[in-house]
């Protein structure tokens, strides 16, 4: 078991065994997050499969305009709102699993300082008090900087990852609410 699966339960481990194997190099960090949305997966894959529109639950991202059909090699060009080291980025979708609920990008561009970066976020459902639920798993390989250490580069990217996860389960749950889920019983 790598570090990457400490603290995590069985069910989460693997997971992250099957959809987030990161090999990072030795210039590389990477790190694993988990959030527990109270909204059905259905749902909050919805959000996450859209690669053409990720400003519709990261916060940070202000317009995003994707060239040509959807689909696998398709690249984004990202508007990022201030309050970041950066303004623009070119990310490409590598994995769109709609079975799976899977999606991988990679930036490829920008004018910021994630080179090498890759993420690889996984939706799975959940039961949560009673109700569907998901859990999301989203993991990330970068290069260190110049001039950074691997814990402050993973410090920042998860700081905006936890963000975005934030922002995602609050979208997610709202949508959860007005769509009133009955509860299911456990089975």
């Amino acid at each position: 078991m790598n570090s990457a699966e400490n603290g995590f339960s069985g069910t989460v481990k693997d997971f992250i065994r099957k959809h987030h194997r990161h090999e990072p190099a030795e210039n590389q960090c990477t790190s694993v997050l988990v959030k527990r949305i109270k909204a059905p997966a259905h749902l909050v894959w919805s959000l996450v499969r859209r690669f053409d529109q990720p400003q519709k639950y990261k916060p940070f991202v202000s317009r995003c305009v994707v060239r040509g059909n959807l689909e696998i090699g398709s690249l984004r060009e990202v508007d990022v709102k201030s309050g970041l080291p950066a303004t623009t980025s070119t990310e490409r979708l590598e994995l769109l699993n709609d079975e799976e609920h899977v999606l991988s990008i990679r930036i490829v561009g920008g004018d910021h300082r994630l080179r090498n970066y890759s993420s690889v976020i996984s939706v799975h459902p959940e039961v949560i008090e009673g109700r569907p639920g998901t859990v999301v798993i989203e993991s990330f390989v970068v290069d260190v900087p110049e001039g950074n250490t691997k814990d402050e580069t993973c410090y920042f990217v998860e700081a905006v990852i936890k963000c975005n996860l934030k922002s995602l389960a609050d979208v997610s749950e709202r949508l959860a609410v007005q769509d009133r889920s009955e509860p299911i019983d456990r089975a």
